[in-house]
C-alpha cells in the first residue's frame, strides 16, 4: 500500500468516537476490595539529574544482585511509567508520565513482586488514578511459573520485579479503528523506554522482554485473553556496576560466529 492509498483509507474510515459512540473506561476497575497506598516522597531518592548521563549509561540488565527494593523505589518505577498527572475533560483521557497517541492509554500494568520491602511476594495490580496497588495472588513455585511465563529467560528469575504489561484494544480502537495497532506498537515503545530511563536514573537495571507466554502471563493476572492480554514483559532489579562484565556473556555468541 503507498501513501495516496493510505491516504484515501483515512477519510473514508469513521471510528466510534466519529460516531459519538461511549469512550471506553479509562482504566480497569481495581480487581479486589482493598489496596495499598504508595509513597511518593520521591525526593528522598538519589535520583540522577544528568539527562545525558542517563542517556550514556542507560543499558539492558540481566544480572541481578537481589538485595532487596524498597517501596519507595517501587512506587517510583511505577510512576514514571503509568502515572496519571491529569485527566483530560470530565472523563476523556488521562495525561500520564509517558505519552500515548489520542492520550488513550491502552496498557494496564501488572506484577509480580520477589523481593520489595514491606511487600508479599505474588502478583500485584496497579491502580494509576490512585498510584496505590493491590494483591492478587501469592504463586506457588514461583520460579516454575514465571520461568514458564517468559520462555524460560531464568536471568529474569532474580529481579525484585517484573512488570507486565495488558492491552486492552478497545481503548485505542475506539479511537483509531483498524489502525490501533499502530498506535499500540509505537506507545508501547515509549513505556519500555521510560523504564529504563527511570531505573538508570536510581541506580536500578532493567531489559524489555517481548517473549511472554500470553496464556501463561494472562492466567497469571486473572486475564480472559480476548478482551485483555499480556504483551510485554521487563524485569527491574538491583544491579552493581561491577556486574556488567557479566553481561558480555549474553552475546558470546557474536564472537563464537564471527558476526
Amino acid at each position: 500500500m503507498d501513501y495516496s492509498d493510505l491516504k484515501y483509507d483515512m477519510e473514508e474510515f469513521e471510528s466510534d468516537q466519529d460516531k459519538k459512540l461511549p469512550h471506553p473506561p479509562l482504566v480497569k476497575d481495581a480487581m479486589r476490595t482493598e489496596s495499598i497506598e504508595l509513597p511518593k516522597n520521591f525526593d528522598a531518592l538519589s535520583i540522577c539529574s544528568n539527562f545525558l548521563n542517563i542517556i550514556n549509561t542507560r543499558h539492558s540488565s540481566r544480572v541481578y544482585t537481589q538485595e532487596p527494593m524498597s517501596l519507595l523505589e517501587l512506587s517510583y518505577m511505577l510512576w514514571t511509567c503509568q502515572g496519571v498527572k491529569q485527566i483530560r475533560g470530565k472523563k476523556y483521557a488521562t495525561l500520564r508520565t509517558v505519552p500515548s497517541g489520542g492520550a488513550r492509554h491502552g496498557f494496564e500494568l501488572y506484577f509480580v513482586c520477589q523481593n520489595v520491602e514491606g511487600l508479599i511476594s505474588g502478583t500485584y495490580h496497579y491502580l494509576p488514578m490512585e498510584h496505590r496497588i493491590e494483591f492478587l495472588n501469592p504463586i506457588e513455585k514461583i520460579s516454575d511459573v514465571l520461568a514458564s511465563s517468559l520462555c524460560d529467560q531464568l536471568w529474569a528469575l532474580k529481579a525484585n520485579v517484573i512488570f507486565y504489561f495488558s492491552y486492552i484494544p478497545y481503548r485505542t480502537e475506539w479511537r483509531y479503528g483498524y489502525l490501533a495497532h499502530r498506535i499500540a506498537l509505537v506507545d508501547l515503545g515509549h513505556v519500555g523506554e521510560n523504564i529504563y530511563l527511570a531505573s538508570t536514573s536510581i541506580g536500578l537495571g532493567t531489559c524489555g522482554i517481548g517473549a511472554c507466554v500470553t496464556r501463561i502471563c494472562d492466567e497469571m493476572f486473572e486475564l480472559e485473553g480476548e478482551n485483555e492480554f499480556i504483551i510485554y514483559a521487563q524485569p527491574i532489579g538491583k544491579v552493581n556496576k561491577e556486574d556488567f562484565v557479566e553481561e558480555k556473556s549474553f552475546y558470546e555468541f557474536v564472537e563464537k560466529e564471527g558476526l
